[in-house]
């Protein structure tokens, strides 16, 4: 039975392999990249924005409008405005963020890079996301591209996934693994 979030991944995929396409045939890649980097950007720096493209409570044409209205203010392009008021007028908003998590993972293989998932507790500063992108690439033999999100209910460490494998260095998972083995000894 597939998860919600696959679904959901599933869903963001097939949007994303469509403006790939689209952008290549048209020689536009770069400049959608950094639309879609500023719209993630948007979307992580606001909860309600979140909350809003998510609500099933909302119509089409609402989520539509808004989100012209906040592209528009962020001065992002034709071509992204387009595809993101396609994905609120056929319903499918709430699967943005998982197209441009794609969208990134398709630019990155054509480019021969792959696309490392970090979740820290606290924001990566420049000088820690360049150390762990070079040690992630001689690790993996790839350049690497890190998409950094933060979970602050890690409270420290860092959680790593490159393609099908995950390293959890959080503090959280290695207190879970105390309090487990701490219960098998009582």
């Amino acid at each position: 039975m597939a998860t919600s979030s696959s679904i959901v991944a599933q869903i963001g995929g097939r949007y994303a392999g469509a403006l790939f396409e689209l952008s290549r045939e048209r020689g536009v890649l770069e400049a959608i990249e950094g639309d879609l980097a500023t719209v993630s950007a948007l979307i992580a720096e606001s909860a309600e924005l979140s909350a809003f493209m998510r609500s099933p409570l909302r119509k089409r044409d609402e989520q539509s409008r808004g989100m012209q209205a906040l592209l528009a203010r962020a001065g992002i392009g034709p071509f992204v405005t387009n595809f993101v008021l396609l994905m609120a007028k056929n319903g499918r908003l709430f699967a943005l963020s998982a197209a441009i998590s794609a969208f990134k993972d398709l630019l990155a293989k054509s480019r021969g890079q792959v696309t490392a998932q970090v979740v820290s507790a606290e924001p990566l500063s420049f000088e820690q996301g360049e150390k762990l992108k070079s040690e992630l690439s001689r690790l993996v033999g790839k350049t690497v591209s890190i998409d950094a999100k933060v979970d602050q209910s890690l409270l420290g460490g860092l959680i790593v996934r490159v393609g099908s494998r995950q390293i959890d260095g959080s503090l959280k998972t290695k207190l879970d693994r105390l309090a487990v083995a701490m219960k098998g000894n009582a």
